[in-house]
């Protein structure tokens, strides 16, 4: 029986279901980049509220690398996963996937096709 539990956003109010269940489930948060640390927020954010923030706070740190500091960026350094978030990873455009600056950064090198994105 998986026990859900239910939080208020910390940034909206609005309720959510927390995905950690008491059998070892992970929660939804656990498939974005493990970019905060526990004092950025007050609590859990809802799905919406905790995509913006991760989106306004890797558009920021992507403002910081160049060229020359790509190679020694920290996001390459974070623990490697197989889901990819639309917004952050990618966006959609005339039905291609376009991979952002942080897709590449977290790959941790120029893969030299020229893509429009990269930061290398």
């Amino acid at each position: 029986m998986n026990v859900i539990k239910v939080k208020s956003c910390s940034t909206c109010g609005s309720a959510f279901d927390c995905g950690d269940t008491l059998e070892g489930k992970k929660c939804w948060c656990n498939d974005f980049p493990p970019i905060f640390a526990p004092t950025d927020v007050i609590d859990c954010l809802c799905p919406k509220c905790f995509k913006n923030a991760c989106e306004v706070k890797i558009d920021e740190y992507v403002t910081t690398i160049s060229p020359e500091t790509a190679l020694k960026n920290k996001a390459k350094d974070l623990p490697k996963t197989t889901n990819l978030v639309e917004g952050i990873d990618y966006y959609i455009e005339n039905g291609n996937y376009v991979f952002k600056s942080w897709y590449h950064l977290k790959r941790g090198f120029c893969c030299k096709n020229g893509c429009r994105h990269c930061p290398y």
